[in-house]
């Protein structure tokens, strides 16, 4: 299974459904947001992918009761997590949260096997040797919403623990023409 992370849209709807659009051209079949949505009239622009979208809330929280009613919708794709998440995707288990600080501490435990975050806007994939003698993988997508860095996401495959950071095509229908960062941990 392939999964689209992405954090910190900041009601950037454009390059958020361009990210979205551009992984499961990919083959992503469900989209991780590490937080700072902002408006959660902003995810409905992810609707039309029909993949289910994993959210957090971040520090710019936005409306919280509007994203709780926004998940609540009959016809929804978002499932609303609240500060934090855990989910069991495909045999594995990530943990969602806004904070790298936090990420880090959580990656130490040893209890999952991916942890992501945001807030930083500063891409990165990182193994983490943890308490229990095994990795966990530390995955920060950036700013998905372009803010104060370019535009990227990562795309995961949960089979083979293998991360790509790609950018964000900035035009729709274009194909973004930097390669991706690929990492494969295994």
């Amino acid at each position: 299974m392939k999964v689209c992370i992405l954090s910190d849209s900041h009601d950037n709807r454009r390059l958020l459904g361009e990210a979205v659009e551009d992984a499961k051209a990919r083959g992503a079949e469900a989209v991780l947001h590490c937080g700072d949505v902002v408006a959660p009239t902003t995810l409905r622009v992810l609707r039309k992918f029909e993949l289910p979208v994993h959210v957090i809330h971040g520090n710019n929280t936005g409306d919280l009761y509007a994203m709780s009613k926004l998940s609540h919708e009959s016809d929804s794709v978002i499932r609303y997590h609240g500060q934090d998440a855990v989910l069991h995707l495909a045999g594995r288990t990530a943990f969602l949260v806004h904070y790298p600080h936090y990420a880090a501490a959580m990656a130490l435990t040893g209890d999952y096997d991916l942890v992501c975050c945001g807030h930083d806007h500063r891409a990165s994939i990182r193994r983490v040797d943890n308490v229990k003698g095994g990795v966990t993988h530390l995955l920060n997508p950036g700013t998905v919403g372009g803010v104060g860095a370019k535009p990227t996401y990562i795309l995961a495959d949960l089979a083979s623990l293998s991360f790509e950071i790609h950018e964000v095509p900035t035009a729709p229908g274009e194909a973004c023409n930097t390669p991706p960062v690929t990492v494969h941990i295994g």
